[in-house]
């Protein structure tokens, strides 16, 4: 049987075709400070007016989903207008297009009211009108308020005057207590969200909760007396046995428009005034941001300076600098205040140790002039306290061991701290271990000392 040999053409089969899938792009998010704007205004034309104060740097990621992002629309642009008046809010929604890129979409509205609450208006018309409708409404929050006298209990004036930078008879402080904190409050929490690092809402509940508020009084065109909020303070009560309390500081916040005018210092020397005339046992500020720390140092140092119980003791720990060449001393000297001092500035001025021993840095500081003279044994007492706070007390010297202690979790980073009954026994730790803590201790010992420089010419105009 013979066989057909096939044609070449039969052995080449037809390419089979590929099918195209096409893969859908996963929704990526957007990060609401790139697509959010917030203006703060105080007339109805400053709505939509391209000079109006917008309010930089907010920290929206806390309120939008698990990651901080907004999903599911394109081209979104928000603009909220917020209104220093009755401090209403309005939100303009605008985009492109929205689907589900595979993260779902965002509730835009149910976010923005977790931020708002009762205080978003969904109509603009309707936010429009509180600009006359509710123009008393500061008036009417603090009718039943008590005004604080901002004098010092001596008699004398308050220094923050003189460092405004207006006007200051018009400004008043006034506390707010009781049920009021609530109805006053409801109206402040959205910018305290927004604007105050890491601040959650204050149980509006407890009656030891009180407002202070900034208020600025101005005559308008028809000579009626209008009042402004500035900004305002929330502090908190807390009982300090036997028979005294402890006023702590939680939220403090001068709104943006008004910042950097001393309005700040204004309230929080306030805030003092209420602590020593009421004779609290102490005055102290929950987490300060580094800005705030400033100014309360700032505050606390021109409070210090006339005071005539620390008077000795610093001038005996200024002499001692002066003379001694703390490179060649064998052992850590001591410069810090005695106790017996340290309680009479809480009894009297209701600073807390901690603040005092800020102050205390600025003060000898200020002693030592001409300070490049004495600048090498300066930095040394501020290296000695920064020892101290980061390793631990009498750092340095005998009676502690580290050891490495390799585990499961990590073999090379694990370690284990004890405190040795043997005398001799000093703190051992790994060679770059040790290099790299010496270099971190420096780096702080020099940001500290550019931190008392800034406060020293803040308080003292004169030194270079």
């Amino acid at each position: 049987m013979s066989s057909k040999n096939p044609n070449s053409s039969d052995l080449v089969s037809e390419p089979k075709k590929r099918r195209r899938v096409g893969i859908a792009k996963i929704d990526a998010g957007v990060d609401p400070a790139d697509c959010i704007k917030i203006y703060l205004v105080s007339s109805k034309e400053e709505v939509d007016a391209p000079d109006s104060s917008c309010i930089e740097s907010v920290d929206f990621e806390r309120f939008f989903e698990e990651d901080g992002k907004i999903y599911g629309y394109q081209g979104l642009k928000v603009t909220i207008w917020v209104s220093t008046i009755s401090f209403h809010a309005y939100a303009d929604i605008s985009f492109e297009s929205k689907s589900d890129g595979g993260k779902g979409i965002t509730d835009l509205k149910a976010s923005l009211q977790n931020i708002f609450a009762e205080t978003l208006l969904d109509e603009k018309d309707n936010f429009l009108k509180t600009f006359s409708t509710e123009r008393d409404i500061v008036k009417s929050m603090v009718s039943n308020a008590k005004i604080l006298e901002h004098k010092s209990p001596n008699g004398l004036n308050s220094d923050s005057k003189s460092n405004l930078k207006s006007d200051t008879s018009n400004l008043e402080v006034v506390r707010v207590e009781g049920t009021s904190v609530g109805e006053v409050y409801v109206r402040l929490v959205p910018l305290a969200m927004l604007l105050v690092d890491g601040s959650s809402p204050i149980d509006i509940m407890d009656p030891r909760w009180e407002l202070y508020l900034l208020i600025q009084k101005k005559v308008n065109d028809q000579e009626d007396i209008q009042h402004r909020l500035l900004g305002f303070a929330a502090l908190y009560r807390f009982y300090h046995y036997p028979g005294s309390e402890r006023l702590r500081l939680s939220q403090i916040l001068v709104l943006p428009p008004f910042q950097r005018k001393g309005y700040g210092r204004f309230l929080l020397e306030g805030l003092n005034i209420v602590a020593v005339s009421e004779n609290a046992y102490d005055l102290t500020i929950e987490e300060p941001l580094d800005s705030l720390q400033h100014v309360r140092t700032c505050i606390d140092v021109q409070r210090l300076l006339p005071f005539d119980p620390i008077k000795d003791a610093l001038a005996s720990v200024v002499s001692s600098l002066k003379q001694e060449n703390l490179s060649k001393r064998s052992h850590t000297v001591r410069f810090g205040p005695p106790p017996d001092v340290v309680e009479e500035v809480r009894k009297n001025l209701k600073i807390t140790k901690k603040q005092f021993l800020q102050c205390w840095e600025v003060l000898i500081y200020l002693g030592l002039d001409p300070i490049d003279k004495y600048m090498e044994n300066y930095r040394t007492i501020i290296l000695d306290h920064i020892k101290a706070t980061v390793i631990g007390k009498d750092a340095g010297d005998a009676g502690k061991q580290v050891l490495d202690v390799p585990t499961e979790y990590d073999q090379e980073m694990s370690f284990v701290m004890f405190k040795s009954p043997n005398a001799e026994s000093s703190i051992t730790v790994r060679e770059d271990d040790q290099n790299n803590q010496e270099e971190q201790i420096q780096q702080l010992v020099d940001e500290r000392i550019k931190e008392v420089e800034l406060i020293a010419k803040r308080v003292s105009p004169h030194r270079p």
